[in-house]
């Protein structure tokens, strides 16, 4: 029996999926459905939205589903993308007054391709801090989309995937595509209670995406469950398709590093943490807590040479810093390029290697097991804070990266799961990343833990 697009709000992709195909949901309502909703929301989560091509391909998915013919579980599914992905027709802006006219891309970025062969629905593009460059997601062009989770105050919504984590956690997409090269899918999933997922570097193509660093950049997807973080990494994913997502309690077990990532902690993060391992601990997983110097010498290296993000970023943004341009880029992302530029050779070269063998020091020291921590030490900090404050944005903004950049140095994926929320109902989040391309038992082993810690 057919069911009003309503009862599906906040559905997952797979659970909408599924209706579209049984008959119970018109993939064309449900769209028509997300774009009202989008209407009536803070304009500054959507940059530009593509509703005649949405409708046009929701059309499409529904007489494929009466046929019996849809291309994948997430067929007629709706999809949005961080305005770092071009979408044939559309300027993609990173977000800045710069590239707010900038010339209409003239193909699809390969990831866009790929969910369009899936048959997904493609609603658009979602705001970011500009030129991916802030864990916090604050823009002073386009807006700052505020964390659906504090209806009072105006909260930070993460970053850089600012519109992507909120679109998620505000319903208005089931899924949202972003870009993660020190944090940004897993903090805007961590802040705003929703689930973010960083693929191991190269499984998923950037042909088409706005650079910011080519080393550590990912494209990934935040969701609302891990099951739906496990179908979209089937389409988009570079994977041979052999990769079995099997993972069972007898197979997981978790390292808890002890080091710097548990220093500071809010309160209810570190509570809730440790609640979540009790669980874990109950129903099987095999909990072990030891050292983890790999990450300390990690975090040491960034502080005493500067990081390989901050020198590739100068390098893309160059020619904007050297021209009158500088003075339209945001004050405090031109702070965070700069860095880079006082970098010396020898100090990425040292950089370089010691990443590889950090990696590989890291992969003997786990022998399997899979990290679990804190995605971050905070929670999300309320923007008027970070506005009339530049010294504390900065602070703030670090915070928040320390521990989600770690794994983007190391290159571990990484699930960021919610479980729990603190006194003003904000949600804490749990980390659980892998070693390089371990990414499909990873996520098989994060949707079984995510159904023991959600909450």
């Amino acid at each position: 029996m057919k069911k009003n697009p309503e009862e599906y709000f906040k559905a997952s992709g797979e659970v909408i999926g599924l209706a579209i195909k049984s008959g119970n949901l018109d993939a064309v309502e449900y769209t028509e459905f997300l774009f009202d909703l989008i209407k009536k929301q803070n304009s500054t989560i959507f940059l530009n939205l593509t509703k005649a091509r949405a409708i046009k391909e929701a059309k499409s998915a529904a007489k494929r589903a009466k046929n019996g013919q849809s291309f994948s579980a997430l067929d007629g599914v709706p999809i949005a993308y961080k305005d770092l992905v071009d979408m044939v027709g559309e300027p993609t802006t990173a977000a800045s007054d710069l590239l707010r006219t900038s010339p209409k891309a003239t193909k699809d970025a390969d990831v866009v391709q790929k969910a369009t062969q899936a048959g997904m629905v493609n609603l658009g593009k979602l705001n970011l801090t500009e030129f991916a460059y802030s864990g916090l997601g604050l823009n002073p062009h386009f807006g700052t989309p505020h964390n659906p989770n504090s209806q009072q105050v105006p909260r930070s919504p993460g970053g850089s995937s600012s519109g992507s984590g909120v679109s998620v956690a505000a319903g208005l997409t089931p899924i949202a595509i972003g870009t993660d090269t020190g944090g940004s899918i897993r903090i805007p999933a961590a802040f705003n209670g929703v689930v973010g997922y960083k693929p191991s570097a190269g499984r998923v193509d950037k042909t088409g995406v706005f650079a910011l660093s080519t080393t550590f950049d990912t494209v990934g997807p935040i969701t609302t469950t891990v099951e739906d973080c496990i179908l979209v990494d089937k389409i988009l994913s570079n994977a041979d398709g052999k990769e079995t997502y099997k993972a069972n309690k007898g197979s997981i077990s978790l390292y808890i590093p002890e080091s710097l990532v548990f220093e500071e902690l809010e309160q209810s993060v570190a509570e809730n943490f440790e609640k979540a391992i009790r669980a874990l601990s109950k129903i099987g997983i095999k909990i072990i807590r030891g050292k983890c110097p790999e990450f300390s010498e990690s975090v040491m290296l960034a502080r005493e040479l500067g990081t390989i993000t901050a020198a590739e970023a100068y390098i893309e943004h160059e020619k904007r810093l050297l021209s009158e341009d500088r003075e339209k880029i945001d004050r405090r992302v031109v702070k965070r390029i700069e860095i880079g530029h006082a970098m010396s050779a020898s100090a990425v070269i040292k950089l370089q290697r010691a990443r590889y063998r950090l990696m590989k020091s890291l992969s003997e020291r786990l022998d399997g097991s899979l990290i679990a921590m804190p995605t971050t030490p905070i929670t999300a900090p309320k923007i008027e804070l970070l506005e009339n404050d530049d010294d504390l944005f900065h602070s703030i903004n670090l915070k928040a990266l320390r521990n989600t950049a770690i794994g983007n140095f190391l290159n571990t994926p990484g699930v960021a799961i919610p479980n729990g929320t603190d006194k003003d109902g904000m949600p804490t989040s749990l980390l659980i990343s892998g070693i390089a391309n371990s990414d499909a038992f990873l996520l098989s082993a994060a949707s079984l833990i995510e159904k023991e810690v959600r909450i």
